[in-house]
């Protein structure tokens, strides 16, 4: 799910007339372009890329639904988080390739229509996966094989979300109704994470390493420590002291706060920013509106990838994949540096996109 607003239902109105979805088929990596010439190379200096798109083969059966997430785990494998296309025969919506973009595994059929944000993480000898499910407003801490280890829904010990004046929610037919759908986890050097409800109510929560409440803080609106679809955020450890990193997308910026959920500062000049992935200093920041951009330690923009102009995606999102720019982007909704500093780009479109972009 993406929007630049809180809500796909009211973002989607602007889209005017797509195309209709198209099944999606197995993607195979190392097709060559559709005229059989050199791939596409973006980028310049340093920061130049050879383009790969519809990276990695899927089995037989499964189909990309929305590509929304991507991480890479200590093997250099590559782990893709999607909604599940409605044509597909199988329902997976987490699928694990190799570096090679050779299948592994898939799991995660409990995530299907809301599998949003991934996040991977070291702890001790072992890593974890925290998934956000938009659909069933979950947040979900998971081994490598899909092995749950918690599971959790709206910070209930959030007066933010009471609407009682004895501080409990509203309730119909006996279940809570909140304003809740988290989108993308950041995790801080002490362990403790931040769930961003970037499709519910434009909060932050934060919660220890083991998964007890802190505190929330933001919600909607413009002004300072205020949000507006806080779809993204990352704990940024350039500096020399740890803050959060807000992709504050409806607001077209980017929002700085300490860890203790106190505003910053702001970094305009981002149309839909989406999320972010750091190496040795540079920040993968994906754009919604049809671009990838590297940010300096400054937050200064290096390099714009693969832009195809802010409105390029309407007509385009919702149909085939043949009609996707070669070289250029539809909906960057997610992007990631691996550990040998290419980029794997993930898109908003309802046959999936996959891109790794090979560092020249």
């Amino acid at each position: 799910m993406a929007t630049p607003s809180a809500s796909r239902r009211d973002f989607l109105k602007t889209l005017g007339t797509a195309l209709a979805t198209t099944a999606a088929g197995p993607t195979i990596l190392g097709a060559a372009d559709k005229a059989g010439a050199k791939r596409p190379v973006i980028g310049t200096g340093e920061f130049t890329y050879e383009v790969y798109h519809d990276w990695g083969t899927l089995p037989a059966g499964l189909a990309y639904g929305n590509t929304h997430g991507v991480c890479e785990d200590s093997q250099g494998n590559i782990y893709i988080h999607h909604t599940v296309n409605a044509s597909s025969d199988r329902h997976d919506t987490m699928v694990v390739f190799d570096e090679k973009g050779r299948f592994i595994r898939s799991w995660g059929k409990e995530f299907e229509g809301g599998a949003h944000g991934l996040h991977i993480h070291r702890e001790a000898k072992d890593e974890f996966l925290y998934l956000c499910d938009t659909k069933h407003a979950l947040v979900t801490k998971a081994t490598p094989k899909g092995e749950v280890v918690w599971q959790f829904g709206y910070p209930k010990e959030s007066d933010k979300y009471a609407a009682n004046t004895d501080g409990t929610p509203a309730l119909k037919d006996g279940k809570p109704v909140v304003n809740y759908s988290p989108t993308n986890i950041a995790i801080a050097p002490n362990g403790d994470f931040y769930v961003a409800d970037g499709y519910g109510s434009s909060y932050i929560s934060q919660y220890s390493k083991d998964a007890k409440f802190i505190r929330t803080f933001g919600g909607k609106g413009k002004e300072a420590g205020q949000l507006d679809c806080p779809h993204g955020l990352t704990v940024d450890t350039r500096g020399p002291t740890p803050i959060l990193l807000v992709a504050d997308r409806s607001n077209k910026r980017l929002q700085t706060f300490t860890l203790d959920g106190q505003h910053i500062g702001f970094v305009d000049g981002f149309p839909a920013p989406c999320h972010f992935s750091e190496r040795k200093g540079v920040m993968v920041v994906p754009d919604l509106f049809a671009r990838v951009t590297l940010i300096d330690r400054d937050n200064r923009v290096i390099e714009q990838l693969g832009d195809a102009g802010i409105d390029s995606w309407k007509p385009i999102r919702s149909g085939p994949r043949d009609a996707f720019p070669v070289g250029k982007f539809v909906c960057p909704h997610s992007a990631i540096f691996d550990h040998a500093g290419n980029i794997f780009v993930v898109e908003w479109v309802e046959v999936g996109r996959v891109s790794k972009l090979r560092k020249v």
